[in-house]
């Protein structure tokens, strides 16, 4: 089975979308799915808000580059504006249907409207996945960035030619709508190209339109932020988030004990101000970052100073920058922004004061709620599939997995790592980072399961 293209050995049916099932049924379904994924939101009575929301929905409207918030999923949000940003959200959700019907079809799965609504419905009790359809933050556009990376490279023969177009479209969007889906991408992309190492005995990808689309997604990046803030470049901010996890690692302190006093090191002054919390670092206003001028202007010492540590602490950088990447790799616990959404409260009043009262109103401000009690399933579901996904790529042959649904397996399994490496490198482990990537692990195990029980074969 190594080395044969998937996409020859698969059913051709990307021009049937609706085979075996009636369009009001998947129409039921659909609405069932999209309400599934919007039931927190509702609930709320309000989409749900983080502390980042206003500094994209501003973006346009000042034309300027906000650090670590793209300009270009600002203006998606702004479209959503006069409707209080309820269709920004309902095309996050009718998006994740659209991609969880579409693999399912394309792993035998297909014409099963209410198979897909069942799994939705699933994943909504045991994952994270309605708390970011329902969010207005691109971190849903993770999932359905590596769906569709997954769906272009390995499927893309069962795929008609308008799926084709709007999966690039969506891989290019979400990499310009945030960096580290963009990084993420690229990662993926290049863990395809391995497939075509004959000695791996992987399922090989059609990598050309997938490898196209991620190309035009960083072109997009700087295009984008031309477009609409007049400044041709990345979203700016990656050396700030760096630095503030190395000062949450000791590094920095460990930099300036050894340097200080030195009248070419600002930061020296402050020295015994820093808090070794990445967070406090980067966002609290009494930290020497925003003494200092806040993150523009301290940029060019910070990337000195990166520079520098690298140079004089390369074992340390490698242990920490391991340390992250593993930990990042291992949380992902369901959070919601509740104490902290002063900027996206204070963007609201400034630049919405038309919607401020209905934010106030929503559950979110009004009367706090905590989710950490979904983790009390989340987290159990998130490690069970991930083993569960691990043995069943160690049992392919006994399962019967065919080559594509083996291939989806591998592209999570890629995308959970390089998303590690880079949220945890390069900012700092968070839970919400991963956790908006491995509610795919058990969309994963239960297509699996379903192939299983269905009894679709795989191809001899």
């Amino acid at each position: 089975m190594a080395n044969v293209q998937i996409a020859d050995r698969e059913p051709l049916s990307g021009q049937r979308p609706f085979a075996g099932s009636s369009a009001v049924a998947w129409s039921l379904a659909a609405s069932g799915m999209i309400a599934a994924m919007l039931a927190p939101a509702i609930w709320n009575g309000f989409p749900i808000i983080f502390p980042d929301t206003g500094g994209y929905f501003t973006a346009p409207m000042v034309q300027q580059m906000a650090n670590g918030r793209s300009a270009l999923y600002g203006l998606f949000l702004y479209l959503g504006i006069p409707l209080s940003f309820w269709p920004s959200v309902v095309v996050q959700a009718a998006l994740m249907a659209w991609l969880v019907a579409v693999t399912l079809r394309v792993n035998g799965l297909g014409g099963r409207p209410y198979l897909a609504l069942g799994i939705v419905a699933l994943l909504c009790i045991g994952t994270s996945l309605p708390w970011f359809a329902g969010q207005l933050m691109p971190d849903i556009l993770f999932p359905a960035a590596a769906l569709a990376l997954y769906l272009l490279a390995y499927a893309d023969a069962a795929l008609a030619r308008w799926e084709r177009w709007l999966l690039g479209a969506v891989v290019a969007f979400a990499m310009a709508s945030h960096m580290a889906a963009a990084g993420m991408a690229v990662a993926v992309i290049a863990a395809m190209a391995l497939t075509h190492i004959r000695r791996l005995a992987l399922p090989r990808a059609r990598i050309a339109l997938a490898a196209a689309s991620v190309a035009a997604g960083i072109a997009l990046c700087p295009v984008s932020n031309l477009l609409l803030t007049g400044h041709f470049a990345f979203t700016p901010g990656g050396s700030s988030f760096l630095f503030g996890r190395l000062v949450e690692d000791g590094m920095i302190t460990r930099y300036l004990k050894d340097h200080c006093p030195d009248l070419t090191i600002r930061l020296c002054a402050y020295q015994n101000e820093i808090q070794e919390d990445a967070d406090s670092w980067l966002w609290w206003g009494a930290s020497p970052l925003y003494k200092m001028g806040g993150w523009a202007a301290y940029e060019p010492e910070a990337s000195r100073i990166i520079h520098d540590t690298l140079t004089e602490y390369p074992l340390a950088h490698a242990a920490t920058a391991i340390d992250a990447a593993f930990t990042q790799f291992f949380s992902f616990q369901t959070e919601v922004g509740i104490d902290d959404n002063g900027p996206a409260r204070w963007a609201f009043e400034e630049f919405l004061p038309q919607l401020y009262p209905a934010l106030l109103a929503a559950r979110q401000q009004a009367d706090p709620f905590d989710v950490e009690p979904l983790n009390v399933v989340h987290l159990p579901v998130a490690y069970f599939s991930l083993a569960a996904l691990a043995l069943a790529m160690l049992l392919r042959r006994r399962l019967g997995l065919s080559d594509r649904t083996y291939a989806l397996c591998l592209v999570l399994l890629a995308a959970l790592a390089a998303n590690a490496i880079i949220c945890g490198v390069f900012s700092h482990p968070v839970d919400r980072y991963q956790s908006r990537l491995v509610l795919l692990a058990p969309f994963v195990v239960a297509i699996i399961a379903a192939r299983r029980i269905a009894g679709v074969p795989a191809p001899s």
